[in-house]
């Protein structure tokens, strides 16, 4: 079974393609470059370098969220677009669960980490078993004060995985102490080929056409309008 596998939800971008099991070719890149011109090329570019062609592709593996809106989007409309046209099936997996997959190796929690700005992360908590990232907090848009409370709920170390870990180490590490494990650069960035891992264990979407990002926060405009709407109602 051939999978590809494409990650544009955050600056980082990869791109991977998977046959039976085995990696035959990935890119994955943290250069501040524009996913939308750079992810098709790029998803040409490895099926050339792999000798394949998009009909070869069994499956198509793309990152949901949460992370940029724009770069979740980007992706989540690339992969719709091929597996509509190929008849393919399309898996959407978690960012985080993707990130946590990196790091299936640690004996202990794994805390993956995107930041959102103006002291928040997209963060949830995991743990392995069975060779799958299994959640143990639920995915979601916190406070990092919010987030260490909950970390400091639960027992035995933590591995911080994804390159934002850096922007909130020093808060991370007084709070949590030796508990806090922070996971080598190799694993900070997204892999597309964790995702395909991931992926391969999980359905498909059921229908494409309803398919959207995961944001796990409505968007900074909306909640403006939102809290418009309710100075308004205040005022009625």
């Amino acid at each position: 079974m051939i999978w590809l596998g494409l990650d544009t939800a955050n600056t980082p971008i990869s791109v991977a393609i998977v046959k039976d099991g085995e990696l035959l070719v990935e890119e994955t890149s943290a250069m501040p470059i524009n996913h939308s011109l750079r992810a098709m090329p790029a998803i040409e570019e490895l099926l050339t370098k792999a000798g394949l062609t998009p009909s070869n592709l069994d499956a198509i593996a793309v990152s949901e969220g949460p992370g940029s809106y724009t770069g979740a989007r980007i992706g989540v409309t690339i992969a719709k677009t091929l597996a509509w046209t190929l008849g393919k099936p399309l898996v959407g997996v978690s960012t985080l669960k993707a990130l946590a997959a990196n790091a299936l190796f640690f004996n202990g929690l794994i805390c993956p980490i995107v930041d959102a700005r103006r002291g928040n992360v997209y963060a949830g908590v995991y743990r392995q078993e069975d060779g799958q990232p299994i959640g143990v907090i639920e995915d979601g848009h916190y406070s990092l004060e919010e987030l260490v409370v909950l970390l400091e709920q639960q027992s035995g170390p933590i591995l911080f995985v994804g390159k934002d870990t850096a922007m909130h180490e020093q808060k991370i590490v007084e709070q949590l102490g030796e508990r806090a494990v922070l996971a080598p650069l190799q694993l900070n960035l997204p892999r597309a080929s964790s995702l395909i891992y991931v992926a391969a264990q999980s359905e498909p979407e059921t229908d494409l056409h309803a398919f959207v990002p995961e944001y796990r926060r409505i968007a900074e405009a909306e909640a403006n309008w939102l809290k418009e709407q309710g100075k308004e109602n205040d005022r009625g």
